[in-house]
């Protein structure tokens, strides 16, 4: 199977993989490139994930929920942060933690990760380029696995009906 054929989640870990191998994220090599790319890559993500956590509260909340988003910021450590959080009256009346999607590229990283509430690291490989239309699905799938998952251990089933 050539590269061309290989599925849009292999193509994306071999990506990452060679960025790791060139000290490289995005084409960039400096802490300030990669934020600059990281930013652009937030930009990006910000309607799928908004889109991702108002299906969930649309579909499995019925509409009951709240999603808040952070925004980009400066973390303590001097990394940067973008969170999107879906809450509900229920998970807050029983202190559960919200479904929480978070961009993130700590001070030390070599290369930015998006997280679930539960789902911990996965690579943050969006780009411009890369974000046509047709790899909306596979990208909208992925924060939708993360959300998914991180929901189903949340328990939110036992609050929905």
């Amino acid at each position: 199977m050539s590269q061309a054929q290989c599925p849009p989640y292999i193509t994306s870990l071999i990506r990452h993989f060679e960025d790791l191998r060139d000290g490289t994220h995005g084409g960039s090599a400096s802490r300030e490139d990669k934020e600059v790319h990281f930013e652009k890559a937030v930009q990006l993500l910000a309607p799928i994930a908004r889109q991702v956590l108002n299906e969930m509260n649309l579909h499995l909340l019925r509409d009951t929920g709240q999603l808040t988003e952070s925004g980009l910021r400066r973390t303590p450590d001097g990394g940067l942060n973008a969170s999107w959080t879906l809450s509900w009256p229920e998970q807050r009346a029983v202190e559960i933690e919200p479904i929480v999607l978070q961009a993130y590229f700590g001070s030390g990283f070599h290369h930015p990760h998006l997280r679930g509430t539960t789902v911990h690291d996965w690579p943050l490989n969006v780009s411009a380029k890369r974000m046509r239309r047709p790899s909306y699905p596979y990208f909208g799938r992925s924060r939708r696995a993360i959300c998914t998952i991180s929901s189903t251990s949340r328990t939110i089933g036992s609050f929905l009906w």
